[in-house]
């Protein structure tokens, strides 16, 4: 009787047992499912996987793990076991042995610009000064962000050897943003919230900068940008500046060159219809064109699934195009170059300050040759400045238009701190009308509009032996 009685009750206990478990096997399930969504989208961090990054701190969030002043790599790749002992030293506060790691790194690689700006944090140490951060695309777009690093470390330790701010120097913080607008407005909160930070130098593209823009012009924080050229960001707000000329400029500068030199007027443009400066070029050309007595009779989007460069460029003669526009971007630079490869040399090239880029004489090469294409300044049309000179002992070579753009933010930013070292002050020094300061590029002003006000230049593929490709970008001669 008691065993019969038994057997229920077991059979029950099993029941339940495995409800239990296949309970608890949906719960892990369900959340491990939801932990890894989420981990998809936050920032992801820069890996800490080698011994040349700090290490975590408790409560370090990943978008944490983009800023830097020294006590992590931001730029991936092979570094020195200086420049790792460096890194290490500045996390650990020892800026002493920070220094010393860092020279020493520098003797080995001088072109190493984030290992300068670290060094000249480290020269400060715990000591008084004024931080400035630099918003640059470390891992997406790696030959840019060092090109704009270069301007900003060669402005800082400029500006710090002949003593600072009124006796203070300027402490870099360097922010990696992947050139991605979403990414761009939470560092940029991120930096509005942090009190010590006085201005910001970037953002890199155009539609990073006007997603971080809003951020900043509602904040309070001034923003100069070295690189970004999409008119939207014309008049903005008061507190955004750039010190490379908008699009405006550049179209001006490519319809007269187009009718008056070239003497032609039906014009292809190829662009990137998911890009705001792409779309600003596209747009500003179509106006300075139709203004010049010439036109736009094909506008072909490279971004589209279907895009075809050699079925583009029939299209393009189907339609009376005498001349081809690249207003692309730099994630669209690949298709630009197939329209370089395809057109082999037939109709006349023209592009935006975007094809500035040593692929396309890498891999244009003859294809590029006489293609003309706009630029803020060209160290070939002044080589003999004091801006050249330093950076050539700095870096060991020649360095380009984002180099000088962004060492002339830096100058502009301690230039602008000087009458008041705050946010406001610096506001109001860079709007006010009388501003100027002398940079790589000449004098630096800004229109009411937070504009750079200078013409741009032109440049042409050309044969020749600086770059190593065979090709050279050389000033356009009158």
């Amino acid at each position: 009787m008691t065993q019969k009685n038994e057997i229920p009750a077991l059979i029950l206990a099993l029941g339940t047992t495995l409800l239990l478990l296949g309970g608890g096997y949906w719960w892990l399930t369900r959340h491990t499912e939801l932990g890894r969504n989420l981990s998809q989208s936050i920032p992801q961090a820069i890996p800490e996987t080698s011994p040349n990054t700090a290490p975590n701190r408790p409560g370090q969030s990943p978008l944490e793990q983009r800023f830097s002043a020294g006590e992590r790599l931001l730029i991936a790749g092979v570094a020195s076991a200086e420049k790792q002992a460096g890194i290490s030293a500045i996390a650990a506060g020892d800026f002493t042995q920070a220094v010393s790691a860092l020279e020493a790194s520098l003797q080995q690689n001088r072109n190493d610009p984030e290992a300068l700006v670290y060094l000249n944090n480290a020269r400060i140490g715990s000591g008084q000064n004024y931080t400035l951060a630099v918003a640059v695309p470390t891992t997406t777009s790696v030959d840019p962000a060092q090109e704009i690093l270069r301007g900003v470390a060669q402005a800082q330790q400029q500006v710090n050897e002949s003593g600072g701010i009124n006796g203070v120097p300027i402490r870099i913080l360097i922010v990696n943003d992947d050139n991605a607008p979403a990414v761009a407005a939470q560092v940029a909160e991120t930096l509005v919230q942090d009190p010590t930070v006085l201005g910001v130098v970037g953002h890199f593209g155009s539609e990073t900068s006007l997603a971080a823009g809003e951020v900043y012009q509602r904040g309070g924080l001034v923003m100069v940008s070295p690189t970004s050229t999409a008119v939207g960001l014309s008049g903005f707000g008061d507190a955004i500046f750039r010190t490379v000329p908008s699009d405006r400029f550049t179209a001006t500068t490519l319809s007269r060159y187009l009718v008056n030199s070239l003497q032609e007027r039906n014009v292809a443009i190829y662009f990137n219809a998911d890009s705001d400066y792409s779309q600003s070029l596209k747009n500003e050309l179509t106006t300075a064109l139709l203004s010049d007595g010439g036109q736009v009779v094909a506008e072909i989007n490279v971004a589209e699934p279907s895009f075809n460069a050699r079925g583009s460029l029939d299209q393009a003669s189907q339609q009376g195009a005498e001349v081809l526009v690249l207003a692309t971007n730099t994630s669209t630079l690949n298709q630009a170059l197939q329209v370089v490869e395809a057109n082999q040399a037939r109709l006349p090239l023209l592009g935006g300050d975007s094809l500035y880029n040593p692929q396309l004489l890498q891999r244009g090469g003859a294809d590029a040759a006489d293609m003309v294409v706009t630029v803020p300044w060209i160290l070939l049309s002044n080589p003999n400045t004091p801006f050249v000179a330093t950076a050539r002992q700095l870096w060991g070579g020649d360095v380009n238009w984002r180099t000088a753009m962004a060492y002339d933010a830096v100058l502009a930013i301690a230039a602008g701190l000087a009458p008041n070292p705050s946010r406001s002050g610096l506001q109001a020094t860079l709007s006010g009308a009388g501003f100027t300061t002398e940079g790589a590029t000449g004098t630096i002003r800004f229109l009411p509009s937070g504009d750079r006000n200078q013409a741009m230049q032109l440049v042409q593929v050309r044969p020749g032996t600086r770059s190593g490709y065979g090709y050279d970008f050389v000033p356009v001669q009158p």
